[in-house]
């Protein structure tokens, strides 16, 4: 008995010991919890909406006044044609657009005003409760007029951009095929620097001529390759199991698909760097990377519906940006011109983690 809780008194004296082992005990799964309690709603809050008023006149302006006073819409700006709204929708300034049409208030006393609800549906599930809230305000509006004898005032047309038939498999392969990318990516190199600490052969590599940038790069570019290999078979595997339309060019997905896996490859080095082992590196690149990356990527909720400090840290996760990029280019054919933002962030991130990691490199054991 004596041997056996002196065991147990060991265990305890380890475990607390541990910083990481108690931050995966104890702060992992608070985190967890407490991204689950936030991330996971489905109401859509301060949605862009974009106006194409072809009227002007003071019914129009009225309902437009009742949309945005609902606080479920945002206002996105004016369009002064329809030929701008594809290019609002490209740029993701604009998840709906309202277009009023002409002569809305003559129309509507005669019973016959015509608005129609425009959304971008490569997102399929927030496509349909944008253009839900906005038919339901529409119709509280119109009903506010009693002295009205038709029955219907306004009649509601909509039409979807980029996935009429809101399929949701168009929303979540491309969000798929990064979350695979990110996580295999990383968990790839976040064992190799850790492998080499573990089986002793690093001291092999520090004696040598190769300086840490040349170690870290030289490691980076097997990984790479098959990276890049298990990009096109997943990639595949949804333009033809899933037929998730290509709408946008290759070469510019192949360069932004390999900028993003070079991205994931450097956070695992700087996990890889960081441990001390093969199981330390797994568990900080599975813990740290799964659940953010599943939930504030955008990849199954809108960050827009978020509270607004979980926004702002959405924005340190390379998978909202490649989501984004994935989703322009293959469901609505976006050029560079609307996805330069994000990917100037990418390359951001990426010469970030490159140059922290072979700061981080260890040319010392001990």
């Amino acid at each position: 008995m004596k041997t056996f809780l002196a065991f147990v008194r060991k265990e305890f004296l380890h475990i607390l010991r541990d910083r990481r082992t108690l931050l995966v005990l104890f702060g992992m799964p608070v985190a967890q919890i407490i991204l689950f309690g936030y991330a996971i709603n489905t109401e859509v809050k301060e949605a862009n909406v974009a106006i194409l008023d072809q009227s002007r006149d003071v019914r129009s302006t009225t309902l437009v006044n009742t949309l945005f006073a609902s606080g479920y819409f945002r206002d996105a700006g004016r369009l002064q044609r329809p030929s701008q709204i594809d290019s609002i929708f490209k740029a993701g300034k604009a998840k709906m657009v309202v277009d009023i049409g002409p002569d809305f208030a003559k129309r509507f006393e005669e019973g016959r005003a015509s608005v129609a609800l425009i959304a971008d549906a490569s997102d399929p599930n927030l496509a349909n409760i944008v253009t839900g809230y906005g038919a339901q305000m529409i119709a509280r509006w119109s009903a506010s007029f009693p002295e009205k004898a038709v029955p219907q005032v306004i009649h509601m047309q909509q039409r979807l951009h980029y996935n009429p038939e809101m399929k949701s498999v168009f929303l979540f392969v491309p969000g798929v095929i990064t979350i695979v990318l990110m996580l295999v990516s990383a968990m790839l190199t976040s064992i190799s620097i850790a492998r080499e600490k573990e089986y002793g052969s690093m001291e092999v590599m520090l004696v040598s001529p190769l300086n840490p940038a040349t170690i870290i790069l030289g490691k980076t570019v097997p990984y790479l390759v098959l990276s890049l290999v298990n990009a096109i078979v997943v990639f595949l595997v949804g333009l033809l199991l899933f037929h998730v339309p290509m709408q946008g060019s290759y070469p510019l997905l192949i360069f932004e698909g390999f900028l993003f896996i070079l991205t994931s490859l450097s956070l695992g080095l700087l996990f890889s760097n960081i441990a001390d082992s093969q199981q330390t590196a797994l568990m900080l690149s599975l813990f740290v990377l799964m659940m953010p990356t599943i939930l504030l990527s955008g990849f199954i909720f809108p960050t827009s519906s978020m509270p607004y400090p979980l926004q702002v840290f959405s924005n340190i996760i390379p998978a909202k940006h490649f989501i984004i990029i994935l989703r322009g280019i293959m469901l609505k054919g976006a050029g560079l011109d609307s996805l330069w933002p994000q990917t100037l962030i990418l390359v951001g991130m990426c010469a970030a983690l490159i140059g922290v990691s072979i700061k981080k490199f260890k040319i010392r054991l001990q």
